[in-house]
């Protein structure tokens, strides 16, 4: 319903403070003083707000990717893959194996890394599909197989001769650069593509018939056979949007932000990515609130460690808190429970 679109989200807040708070206390600190630190630390100068929305621009991709997946419950748990393989073809063909200027490179660069995204998770869903193998299994396992991958060509193929040994790509060149939103700021262009990217899929499931489509396999997918509807046909255009989505982030993140690869490029936003997409109710348009609220966590959370004393893994253990409220307050609309 769409008080639940406010309802659940503000429910899962107010338990996570409520928890975060016993832990600040346990910890000997103030917790009135550690949330106004946090969000002090997120929005209370213009450096802050920039920092924040910077760290939320990958968290609205994944975000989105794995909204787009629930909807048709198609479980895709690999965006951390997905985001990995769009920043592998974003260095092989951004560091000069192309040359196009800078208005038709970076469109050729963001259309392939969302191909490969979506090649990478087409592959557990027609496993899925055709077989019935599970693909929570299959994408998580690709989280790892993918890093292995990344770091076999940090050590080999796309190894930067001039890195000084560290396992890092060369970086791509200023043509295939996405341009900064605020001249001196981190912020980058990446930012207004994960706006736009937000309001084209939530057209796409509001107003289309594949988002009609992607619906009612999700609430009922015999329902939806009976109907006429090819169920599988929609589960793999399903993975083809999220893989893509999620690629984008890797995109992006390169791009935009850090202009090579490295193995600790994400510090988890493809996990990440499920807890934002839960705290907007898979809505489109809430991911992005919910993104750039959990990348203020983060952002906040690191500047309040190093003023009150409280470490900063307080934000994971928030953001964590915030999951599971979530799937509980969503279980309790679904199920009755009784006393007796």
């Amino acid at each position: 319903t769409s008080a639940g679109l406010f309802l659940y989200p503000a429910g899962a807040i107010g338990a996570t403070l409520v928890f975060a708070s016993l832990l600040v206390l346990v910890a000997g600190a103030s917790p009135f003083n550690v949330f106004w630190l946090v969000l002090k630390g997120a929005a209370g100068s213009q450096f802050a707000i920039v920092e924040t929305l910077t760290r939320a621009t990958p968290l609205i991709f994944t975000g989105l990717a794995v909204a787009v997946a629930f909807r048709a419950k198609l479980w895709n748990i690999g965006a951390e893959a997905q985001l990995y393989i769009g920043a592998v073809v974003t260095v092989v063909l951004g560091t000069g194996a192309v040359a196009l200027p800078s208005f038709a490179l970076i469109p050729l660069i963001m259309v392939c890394a969302m191909l490969a995204g979506a090649l990478l998770l087409l592959g557990p869903a027609v496993l899925k599909t055709r077989f019935g193998v599970d693909e929570v299994v299959t994408t998580l396992l690709l989280n790892f197989v993918i890093l292995l991958f990344v770091s076999y060509l940090l050590e080999g193929p796309l190894k930067d001769p001039m890195g000084l040994g560290w396992p890092q790509s060369k970086r791509v060149i200023a043509d295939a650069q996405l341009p900064r939103l605020i001249q001196g700021k981190r912020l980058h262009f990446g930012f207004a593509m994960a706006l736009v990217s937000a309001a084209i899929v939530w057209v796409i499931m509001k107003k289309s018939v594949l988002g009609y489509e992607m619906r009612a396999v999700g609430h009922n997918p015999e329902a939806a056979r009976f109907s006429g509807i090819s169920v599988n046909l929609v589960l793999v255009k399903t993975a083809l949007l999220s893989g893509g989505l999620a690629a984008l982030a890797g995109f992006s993140e390169v791009a935009g932000l850090k202009g090579n690869l490295t193995l600790d490029l994400s510090p988890g936003y493809g996990y990440t990515g499920i807890v934002v997409a839960m705290l907007a109710v898979l809505n489109p348009l809430g991911v992005v609130a919910s993104a750039i609220f959990v990348a203020g966590i983060f952002v906040g959370a690191d500047s309040m460690s190093r003023t009150a004393g409280v470490p900063s893994y307080i934000a994971e253990v928030m953001v964590a808190t915030a999951l599971l409220t979530m799937v509980v307050a969503i279980m309790l609309t679904r199920y009755r429970i009784r006393w007796r």
